[in-house]
């Protein structure tokens, strides 16, 4: 075998990955992009297609005169879409805020406890996915409706003298996406903060920084990737998330996930829903580009 010469099974092994993102991602957009462009029906499926195999490349080139651009033009003259936009990202950055508070302090202490205990602190950390994401859901109307634990531990304590109303608010949507996406907050944390050299740490108190100095300027400068790949992990799954806010939010909740449910089931107006899917995905390649640029200038390399 020539030098630098792959085999079949190097390349098998390589493209199994590229072959995974063509057939579950773009794959599938590229459907939900052609539904956008299709003209509502009362069918079913609910739409007319513009193009279809059976035309073949002339038949194709054809009907890309008779593509509709009226599910985008809603954008600009229905404000639900951009309401649910808006509500989306304010909830999902309060949720992801939230969460990096919470998470970085437990992050730290695991990576600085006892190498033994931490492989169990580690599986306390998951041991929520061992129950029905559903069902941790469902507890939480428990634990927030009016006569819910919460209020009655509360009431019990002389703290409120009567039921807060949590349930049903954007308050409860928050606290069910913290609570539900805290794990992909916290493990990427630790793994930056397990990494770091203790030395550095050590250099720093010898040389007289303080341990809040310590921190701020060796402990969190090194792990921002952790950080930021955090914060990508929780924030970009909760700006689409549908089940916390149906279940935990009420009626004027109003998110994106939301939204697209009702138009593909409620409304039946599938170009509507695959085109507020689509400026979805495009609204959240940002985030991701940003975090690669920095991630390149952060190891020196051209962006």
């Amino acid at each position: 075998m020539m030098r630098g010469k792959l085999s079949f099974g190097q390349r098998a092994v390589l493209g199994a990955p590229y072959l995974w993102v063509v057939v579950f991602f773009l794959a599938p957009m590229a459907l939900i992009a052609k539904i956008s462009l299709s003209h509502p029906a009362q069918a079913r499926p609910p739409y007319e297609p513009v193009f279809s195999l059976s035309d073949g490349l002339a038949g194709s080139l054809a009907k890309l005169q008779t593509l509709s651009l009226d599910a985008y033009r809603t954008f600009g003259e229905d404000r639900l879409y951009l309401d649910s936009y808006l509500t989306s990202l304010a909830i999902a950055g309060v949720s992801t805020a939230l969460m990096l508070l919470v998470a970085y302090p437990f992050a730290l202490a695991m990576a600085r406890a006892p190498r033994r205990l931490r492989p169990i602190l580690i599986g306390l950390a998951v041991a929520p996915f061992w129950t029905s994401f559903l069902i941790r859901v469902y507890a939480w109307i428990a634990l927030l409706k009016d006569e819910g634990l919460i209020n009655h531990a509360l009431m019990a304590l002389h703290l409120i003298d009567a039921p807060l109303s949590i349930y049903a608010t954007n308050v409860a949507v928050v606290i069910g996406i913290v609570y539900s996406y805290l794990p992909f907050m916290l493990l990427p944390l630790y793994a930056a903060l397990e990494r770091q050299d203790p030395a550095l740490r050590e250099a720093a108190a010898d040389l007289g920084a303080s341990p809040a100095q310590v921190f701020w300027r060796v402990t969190l400068p090194l792990s921002l990737p952790g950080v930021v790949a955090g914060c990508l992990l929780v924030f970009i799954p909760a700006v689409g998330e549908f089940v916390i806010p149906d279940l935990l939010g009420g009626s004027e909740t109003l998110m994106i996930g939301k939204t697209l449910w009702t138009d593909f089931f409620a409304n039946r107006d599938w170009p509507a829903a695959s085109a507020a899917a689509i400026l979805l995905l495009v609204l959240l390649i940002g985030p991701l580009l940003v975090a690669e640029r920095a991630r390149l200038r952060a190891e020196g390399k051209p962006t």
